[in-house]
């Protein structure tokens, strides 16, 4: 496997997201993008991370990534060249490996922070942790969340105004779909206005 120089994705079919060139088990997107970002702030180690992303976490409260994930995780992205050891943090308890994002791993987690999601469905997961994240390190999301906007009106609109073809439950998914559509678009307007 050649180190991740660049953002190089094979599409998995079982979980629909990249992984980095050359991975072979599928790549689970948002748990490397979010260990890859945790590490670019500063090292950590793998208990550390997954604190951050359990239920009560300040990262779990949005998403939670279970502690094997997180750690197969930083496994991927030893194996991608994204991150390397740091140190060893040794006290009371088994001595804990800080690991740390290379500077192609500052790079991927900096253009995944700065990239907008794609779907409607994506922004109560992916983007909300990059607003998370971006927080953290005193980042402005206003740019991001205008380009945001942008990608998802379109959507927005195409789903306002699909006629349903059937009755049933397509009628009830396409309310759902209206729904969450608007209300997303106004989390939009809403979060931009703040920051005005």
């Amino acid at each position: 496997m050649r180190p991740a120089s660049h953002i190089e994705t094979t599409e998995s079919p079982a979980s629909g997201h990249g992984s980095p060139a050359g991975c072979d088990a599928a790549w689970d997107g948002l748990a490397e993008n979010t260990v890859l970002a945790l590490l670019s702030e500063r090292p950590a180690h793998g208990f550390a991370i997954a604190r951050l992303t359990a239920p009560e976490g300040e990262l779990g409260r949005i998403w939670h990534i279970p502690r094997p994930v997180v750690y197969r995780s930083i496994g991927r992205l030893l194996d991608a060249g994204l991150i390397t050891p740091a140190a060893v943090e040794s006290g009371r308890g088994p001595q804990r490996t800080l690991y740390t994002a290379t500077p192609e791993g500052r790079q991927v987690a900096a253009q995944w922070l700065d990239t907008p999601v794609e779907h409607v469905r994506d922004v109560r997961s992916q983007l909300l942790l990059k607003l998370a994240l971006l927080d953290r390190v005193g980042r402005d999301p206003t740019d991001l969340l205008r380009r945001q906007k942008v990608i998802l009106e379109p959507i927005a609109e195409a789903v306002r105004t699909e006629r349903p073809q059937r009755k049933g439950f397509d009628a009830t998914l396409l309310a759902w779909r209206r729904a969450t559509a608007a209300a997303t678009m106004n989390f939009l307007d809403d979060i931009l206005r703040q920051g005005s």
